[in-house]
């Protein structure tokens, strides 16, 4: 369980994570701020006498439930958007830390040949 974690998080492109950080927290203070200045939904009426009163407020209802739709699809995009890039960091760094490996290897391998041919001499 705890490889499958690990394997996930060298996955992450935590450079990407790191660049995209104050959009994504810019994004989740605009969402806060718009639902705490939104007024909260009016309590349906008890009883509206005329139908096209409640025609003109079951249309501004749904007005409103659309633009929040749209608010709520366009942060989803660019939230989803951000994850990508987060997914190409991560890659790119993963690739870096194995060809840097592959440098340390090779270096340890060089300076252990130095070694036995300082010491033979």
């Amino acid at each position: 369980m705890a490889v499958g974690w690990m394997s996930a998080l060298k996955l992450v492109p935590w450079g990407d994570v790191i660049e995209a950080t104050p959009q994504i927290m810019q994004a989740a203070r605009k969402l806060i701020s718009n639902t705490r200045k939104a007024p909260p939904p009016e309590a349906p009426a008890q009883r509206i006498d005329s139908t096209p009163d409640q025609l003109a407020v079951l249309q501004a209802r749904m007005a409103q439930l659309e633009e929040d739709q749209r608010a709520s699809a366009a942060l989803i995009e660019s939230l989803a958007e951000q994850n990508a890039q987060l997914v190409r960091a991560v890659d790119g760094l993963r690739r870096r830390s194995l060809h840097l490996l592959l440098a340390v290897c090779g270096l340890g391998v060089c300076t252990l040949a130095l070694l036995a041919w300082a010491l033979s001499r």
